[in-house]
């Protein structure tokens, strides 16, 4: 199918474009920006105009909870809410049950992502086996499958020597190793931030110092073994200024932040609100506006949702006895582009944020709009405001703590492989 979508404000940042251009799709792939290859006829055209046309947005983490939490979402329940809301590409940590240690796990969640239809999945392999913290998992076999990385996702390992040896194993097959820093016996069992928060709603508190002292002794261990290393969703200032010299230093570390980090501090708990329970915790508002500095420089390569759906239920007991995590695929563009609003970043910018960059870090053949590459398609009405409300999620969690914000933004269409997967009604 030949498609031409015109009149649109085309946004590439892996090519520097921004800019008032067509793009002509054929057989999958992108064929052309600007000028229409000769002879091309188009079977299909979207008039973009008002409109912004940019790559499918990636997202670095979203639990999908397939296979082993049917009850709580799908593959296809969630990567039909990924479409609606302009991503095409997912990254998914490997705590499913059965957990991604073996190719055949792997290989199960591509097969149902590829019958879903929705958008593309890219699962991590699990660093030890069944995440136990203490045996490597065989990383070779897991990037034979397709693996993009390997993650002992929340899962503490048993010692220092351990992610020593991992992290060896990972350096030789050129795997990224993804890392939550977080100290398991600072956190002790906590749920919220050490602070006055905390301690005024006597709940146990995790410290700033469980991410700062787990950073550390990852910087340490990456210097010494060689590996390439991606940190997942900092939460506090200390810990970023601890990467950013890193980086600086020439260690081949990148990190994220997910979008609600940007814009809920721990004040936001009020009276034991659920729906504000996730780990990292919501931090002080000094380190909200840390990690909003971090992402307008270069510390912070990618925005991600840290998507986590959850069943009515998981959010129903005292707050620490509640499920973690926020239903946050449908939020996640317009969270970002209210940082535009906000003057933090110009749109090309905060966009980089969600494609090419993200997409860099998995190494992946996307987030990008140039000749050859992958037709994945976000196009979005920039001017669209809407009252976000729980009901009207796609998704099969509704835990959100942003139903009634005002939010910018409508995906129009969402192509993948130029193929039209969402359309707004």
């Amino acid at each position: 199918m030949k498609l031409a979508i015109v009149n649109g404000r085309l946004i590439d940042p892996e090519n520097g474009i921004d800019a008032e251009r067509d793009l002509y799709i054929a057989h999958g792939t992108i064929l052309a920006v600007g000028e229409a290859p000769p002879g091309f006829q188009a079977d299909e055209r979207i008039d973009a105009a008002g409109k912004v046309v940019c790559p499918g947005l990636v997202d670095l983490s979203a639990r999908l909870r397939e296979p082993g939490q049917e009850h709580k979402a799908t593959i296809a329940s969630e990567t039909r809410a990924a479409a609606s809301a302009g991503i095409t590409s997912l990254c998914c940590p490997p705590d499913t049950d059965p957990v991604v240690d073996t190719p055949a796990v792997a290989e199960l969640i591509r097969q149902r992502a590829e019958a879903a239809g929705f958008a593309r999945v890219y699962p991590l392999g699990a660093l030890t086996q069944a995440l136990d913290g203490t045996r490597l998992s065989e990383m070779a076999a897991l990037k034979a499958a397709h693996c993009v990385g390997v993650s002992n996702a929340l899962t503490p390992l048993a010692n220092t020597q351990v992610l020593r040896r991992a992290m060896e194993y990972a350096a030789t097959f050129d795997l990224t190793v993804f890392l939550h820093a977080e100290d398991p016996w600072l956190r002790n069992d906590g749920c919220a931030h050490e602070g006055m928060v905390s301690t005024r709603l006597g709940l146990p508190g995790i410290p700033e110092a469980a991410e700062t002292v787990a950073v550390a002794r990852d910087l340490a261990l990456i210097e010494h073994t060689g590996a390439r290393a991606h940190f997942c969703r900092l939460s506090t200032g200390k810990a970023l200024r601890m990467v950013a010299r890193a980086q600086y230093d020439g260690l081949p570390v990148s990190a994220d932040v997910s979008a609600h980090h940007l814009f809920l501090t721990e004040m936001d708990i009020g009276d034991f609100n659920s729906q504000c329970h996730i780990l990292p915790p919501l931090r002080t508002l000094r380190d909200r506006d840390a990690l909003r500095a971090g992402i307008t420089g270069t510390t912070l390569a990618a925005i991600c949702s840290d998507h986590q759906p959850h069943e009515p239920d998981a959010k129903l007991a005292p707050f620490s006895e509640t499920a973690s995590g926020i239903s946050s695929l449908e939020t996640l563009l317009p969270l970002t582009l209210r940082l535009v609003d906000e003057q933090l970043l110009t749109l090309s910018d905060a966009l980089a944020r969600l494609t090419c960059q993200p997409a860099r870090i998995l190494g992946i053949d996307g987030g990008t709009l140039g000749p050859g590459k992958p037709a994945d398609v976000c196009i979005f009405d920039p001017d669209a405001y809407r009252f976000f409300s729980e009901k009207d999620m796609i998704s099969r969690g509704r835990n959100t703590p942003f139903s009634g914000w005002e939010l910018r933004g409508r995906v129009t269409h969402t192509l993948m492989g130029g193929m039209t997967v969402y359309k707004c009604p």
